[in-house]
């Protein structure tokens, strides 16, 4: 979770890496709902300092997004719920460190994480992924893989999450909360700028067009950062699934 209005923030970097201005402006500016709010994991945050400057007190400790989290675009604390579940129904086997699944219990287990299957169309889709040698069970990293979709597909059809969008959105553009403000804007360099003297951050022009760059694969900086572009920025910094 994003921590709330007036939470410590640890300065973590030499220059301010793009997920960690939505972060720091995401507190800055306390707009989110507290339980609607994501923390960017340790993993997407650039490396500390050398000098190895000490948290601030109060600072909350993160979980760390293992490589398959990563993988799949899920957090710390997701895979750790799809792990929990997977380990209700999991049986142990040689050379399968957290064991596997029977594909009977495939259904339950997602069930248990409240992302079932929508029909018997798509438990067959995924038994087919899940077992293409039909040896009656699945591995760890494939029902990791198959939970992380169907969080995907969850959130990106969800209400509140496009909500969410919009109003992180127009923390940067400017623009007032809701739909209707942030639609047709685009992040840019002034918008940044804006962004970096409110943090109080000093951040040359150089570091906001690779930003910039950064969020809309190369399109130009002229061209700023989409909404859509915006969005595949936070979920990749882990702030949504």
């Amino acid at each position: 979770m994003i921590g709330d209005a007036g939470s410590p923030l640890v300065a973590e970097a030499d220059s301010p890496h793009f997920f960690d201005i939505i972060q720091r402006a995401s507190i800055t500016f306390p707009r989110f709902p507290p339980d609607t709010r994501r923390r960017v994991s340790r993993d997407t945050m650039p490396p500390k300092r050398k000098s190895g400057a000490a948290a601030q007190p109060g600072a909350s400790t993160r979980a760390r997004q293992s490589k398959l989290a990563k993988e799949h675009g899920i957090t710390a604390q997701e895979e750790a719920e799809i792990k929990e579940a997977f380990t209700l129904f999991a049986e142990p086997m040689e050379g399968e460190k957290e064991g596997v699944i029977p594909i009977d219990d495939v259904r339950r287990a997602m069930i248990a994480l409240d992302i079932p299957p929508k029909d018997k169309d798509e438990l067959a889709e995924f038994i087919e992924i899940l077992d293409p040698e039909e040896e009656g069970f699945a591995t760890y990293p494939s029902f990791v893989a198959i939970c992380a979709l169907k969080l995907h597909a969850r959130d990106q059809t969800s209400e509140t999450h496009l909500n969410e969008v919009d109003e992180a959105f127009s923390l940067f553009t400017g623009t007032g909360e809701g739909r209707a403000g942030a639609q047709s804007s685009v992040i840019t360099m002034a918008h940044l700028k804006r962004v970096a003297a409110v943090l109080k951050e000093e951040v040359d022009d150089e570091l906001l067009r690779d930003m910039i760059l950064e969020a809309n694969g190369g399109a130009g900086v002229g061209r700023g950062v989409r909404k859509s572009e915006f969005e595949n920025v936070m979920r990749r910094a882990g702030v949504w699934r």
